[in-house]
This record gives C-alpha cells, sequence and structure tokens, in this order.
C-alpha cells in the first residue's frame, strides 16, 4: 500500500520518521482513551472524519510495519472495519494479531504516538509495530 505521496501534516510526518524498529504506533478511534503524557496526533475534525481507513493507509504509506496487533472485538463488532484492515495489512505481507481490548489498552501503553481517527465506529484501532525499510 505504499504510495508516492508524503502526509502533509507536520506532526505525523515527524512522528513516522523518527520512529525506529520495534517503536509501536497505535492508529486509533476517536474514543480511544489515551494514556497522559502520551504523543497524540490528532487528527479528528468531525466525527467520522478522517475515517479510521484513511489515517491507517496514510501511515501505512509512509512506515515499514512488521507485526500488528488489534482486537478480537473489533473481528465481531465491526467486520467492514476489521475486514479493511486485515487486507490492508495483508498487502504488505503484514500478520494481523487479535488480543482481547484489555490486553490491547495494556500492549498500547508504550507507545511512540497515538495517532487519532475521526472514527466513530466501535474497537477500530490498531497497534502497528515498526520494522525497518530494508
Amino acid at each position: 500500500m505504499r504510495s508516492s505521496a508524503t502526509t502533509l501534516h507536520p506532526g505525523l510526518s515527524r512522528v513516522i520518521s523518527e520512529t525506529g524498529h520495534t517503536d509501536v504506533i497505535v492508529v486509533s478511534d476517536a474514543g480511544l482513551p489515551i494514556p497522559v503524557g502520551s504523543e497524540r496526533i490528532d487528527l479528528a475534525f468531525r466525527p467520522g472524519m478522517p475515517s479510521f481507513i484513511d489515517v491507517l493507509d496514510t501511515v501505512l504509506g509512509e512506515l515499514a510495519v512488521e507485526g500488528a496487533t488489534a482486537t478480537s472485538e473489533m473481528a465481531e463488532q465491526n467486520p467492514e472495519v476489521f475486514a479493511l484492515l486485515s487486507s490492508r495489512l495483508a498487502a504488505i505481507g503484514v500478520e494481523l494479531e487479535l488480543v482481547p481490548h484489555v490486553t490491547f489498552k495494556e500492549r498500547m501503553r508504550p507507545a511512540r504516538a497515538f495517532v487519532r481517527s475521526g472514527e466513530f465506529s466501535p474497537y477500530a484501532n490498531v497497534i502497528l509495530h515498526a520494522g525497518v525499510p530494508y
């Protein structure tokens, strides 16, 4: 899903460029509680905009990703977004691990940054594990 376009948002561009191997970035919906003190790149400007998938596509277009984690609740309660997430990751050869939402919230805490979309559908969140571009 890599493209020749780059992100126009300076904060998002900076975070992606500073992210190294084994760092994690969380792409989230509008409702995920972001831990106090964490870096937050808030792209939401109204309910549903930008969508989780739009933000995911932007991040995947610029970040080398070697793994991803989402919630089993997304697969069950938000199957349309889950299918889109799964297809995007499969297209770049990234395996998606599913965990309970409680476990997801524990694993997201050390994230390098949280990129918040305006998504208003349940469990539209993913932890992206940075890889190396070579």
